[in-house]
């Protein structure tokens, strides 16, 4: 799919940018803005801090980060958060709290989600890009 516009980054992505990955790369060229949801970022700390090369992957990060534009969660975020948990527990199709987290920046901001997570596909009106 082609993207010309913003693209939020799901932690998938995130890590198969940070790895060079050649397709994921790709895809990002065809974006004006990479978003990278603040619940992605403490992920990918989570990640570093948990390696055995703590301070390697922790610069890693910091410089992929300056290519990013960081957006946090707020009250308005949080909105669309307790209606998505909603929605999907009342259609019995629950996905990790994370990543209700990262659909409800998503839909917040009406900006199409960089993933390979399958269970991204039951949330309505997010549109998920695949790479």
């Amino acid at each position: 799919m082609k993207t010309n516009g913003r693209l939020v980054l799901d932690t998938n992505a995130a890590i198969a940018a940070l790895g060079d990955d050649a397709a994921l790369l790709r895809e990002l060229e065809r974006s004006s803005e990479w978003l990278l949801p603040s619940v992605v970022l403490g992920e990918l700390f989570y990640g570093a801090y948990g390696s055995t090369r703590v301070r390697s992957n922790l610069s890693r990060i910091s410089d992929f980060v300056g290519l990013c534009t960081v957006v946090a969660v707020d009250q308005d975020t949080a909105l669309f958060y307790g209606r998505l948990r909603t929605e999907l527990r009342f259609a019995g199709r629950p996905i990790p709290s994370n990543d209700a987290w990262i659909a409800s920046l998503c839909r917040q901001h009406s900006v199409p989600l960089l993933s390979r997570d399958r269970h991204f596909d039951v949330v309505e009106g997010l549109q998920v890009v695949n790479w």
